[in-house]
Order: C-alpha cells, then structure tokens, then sequence
C-alpha cells in the first residue's frame, strides 16, 4: 500500500532513466524524500517495487522505457511526463552500461548497441526536453538537464575504448548544445562525472567479452588491469551526488574522479608546454590570428 503523499502539486518534477538502480535509483530517492516528484523509467517496472510501495502515484511515475530503443520517440516521454505531472524541470540521463572488452574483441554490433543506450539514447531525450523547456517553462523556470558520464568519458584504459568513447561522445553533444542555448531561457546542461560508485554497474550492469588469445595472458597489461578492477572496492556512495543545488557544466563525483581528471589535464599541460614551439610553427606565414582575441576555450565573447 502506497503511503498518503503529501507532495506538493507545485513541486519540481524530474524524469530519471535507468532508475533502477545505482545512480539513477539514488537519484530518485532523494528527489522523493525532500517532496518532489519523479517520473523514473526503467526496463521492468517490477524492479522499483520497492517505491511504488511507499510513494502513491501522485508523486511517482514508472514507465517502461528502453532509451537504447529509437523505435520509442524521446517526444512521446516527455510529453506523457509533462501531461501527467503538469509541468517538468529537471531531466537526468542516468540509463547506460558498461561494456569491458578489447577492441579487437568486440565486434560492430555490440558497440553499435552500447552506443544507442550510452549516447543516442540521451541525444533524443536531452533534444526533446530542450524544446519542451524553452516552448513551455518561463525563464525563471528554465530546465536542467543532467547528463551522467564518467571518469571515463574524461580518460579512457584498457578494454574501455568504446565505453570511453560513448562517454566522450556524450560529453561532446552536452558542451555544444549547452552554448547553442540562449541564456535567457535559463536551460543548462549539466555533465556529472562519477568515479567508482558503489553500483550494479560493474557486475549486473557491465558486458564482458573474452579477451583473444594475444591479449589473455597474467603479465598483459588488460589482464593486469581487469585484475586491478575486480580487486578494488568502488569508494564513491551515488546517494551523496544528488544534492548539488547549482552545480558546474561538469561536476566529478568522488576523489577517485577528480584525481584522475587532475593527473590527465596535467599530463595535457606538460604536452602543451613541451611542444609548445612546433605547435606554434605550424600557422601558414600569412595566417591572421587575430579572430582569436574574440574567442575562449568555451564561448564566442562579444
């Protein structure tokens, strides 16, 4: 029996996928417990039994949605979500998985597959929910859209390259779009990038291939690696990354991720520095660089 809900029917509303379980089942909670309401997709309704127990369905919603599947509009899930709840507000891209194998060990099918969830999966939704917000939401509403990445959409290891690389990818989309948005209509994309979190990912939530015989051996660096990983406990808690109340364009989450981007973007820093004087060399003799002066790294100043 579901308990009484006193949630406010003013309250924000957020549409979670993947909220089954590790971040995205955190998420929800949270959002929950401090009175908001939530539309959580996952691929088996049963498996958030548990909510639908203790939250009525003024405050919960669970669809079953596949965000791999393209056959299932991202339009359609968000106008269901917004004629249900009277409005939306936050959107998390949290539905993805793992996939650890080598490059030559995987075959085009399987990183097609992990690239539909991973990345196409939030390119249609996060395109649906930009047009809701800005045709809909006033600006002092706006929208926020989260988009959960990875460590290793910052740096990738071995048997990662494709997971990596639809992180990458993800991370990629989310900055463009995020300065295609006039900022008078108060829209923000938002990456968050977890290190290790303690979640299914790594077991129920993670494809493994087998390694071919070059790369299957104890002295290997992917066999050591895989080793490494199975052999280390996972320090972040997902139930402690969902209070940001503002948070940056991207946000890492646990000392495992912000030491790991730290000791990359110094390795880039060393690189810069030290080819620096080639790098430099290679304008043509009569380029013009003063357009540069009108550009950053993030925007086209005025």
């Amino acid at each position: 029996m579901a308990a009484a809900s006193n949630t406010p029917t003013g309250s924000r509303v957020w549409l979670i996928t993947g909220a089954s379980s590790g971040i995205g089942h955190a998420t929800t909670q949270e959002v929950l417990a401090v009175g908001e309401r939530v539309a959580a997709t996952t691929r088996r309704a049963s498996s958030l039994s548990s909510l639908t127990e203790a939250y009525d369905a003024s405050s919960l919603l669970v669809i079953e949605y596949n965000p791999g599947d393209p056959t299932q509009p991202a339009d359609d899930l968000i106008t269901h979500v917004a004629s249900y709840f009277g409005r939306l507000d936050v959107v998390v891209n949290n539905a993805g998985y793992g996939l650890n194998s080598v490059v030559e060990g995987t075959s085009d099918a399987d990183a097609r597959a992990l690239f539909e969830v991973n990345f196409w999966g939030a390119v249609r939704i996060s395109r649906a929910a930009v047009k809701y917000f800005r045709e809909h939401n006033p600006p002092e509403q706006g929208g926020r859209i989260l988009n959960i990445s990875s460590v290793g959409g910052f740096i990738s290891n071995p048997t990662l390259a494709f997971y990596s690389a639809s992180k990458f990818a993800l991370e990629g989309f989310s900055e463009g779009l995020n300065k295609e948005l006039n900022p008078d209509w108060n829209i923000k994309i938002i990456v968050i990038q977890p290190g290790g979190v303690r979640t299914l990912w790594a077991s129920g939530n993670m494809a493994v291939n087998p390694l071919p015989p070059a790369y299957d051996g104890p002295d290997s660096v992917v066999s050591r690696f895989r080793a490494i990983v199975r052999g280390t406990t996972p320090i972040g808690d997902p139930s402690k990354g969902t209070s940001a109340a503002n948070p940056p364009q991207r946000l890492p989450l646990g000392p495992d991720a912000r030491f790991v981007i730290q000791s990359k973007i110094n390795e880039i820093q060393r690189e810069l520095d030290d080819w620096q004087e080639l790098e430099l060399s290679t304008a043509a003799d009569d380029a013009d660089t003063s357009f540069l002066s009108k550009l950053s790294g993030t925007v086209v100043k005025d």
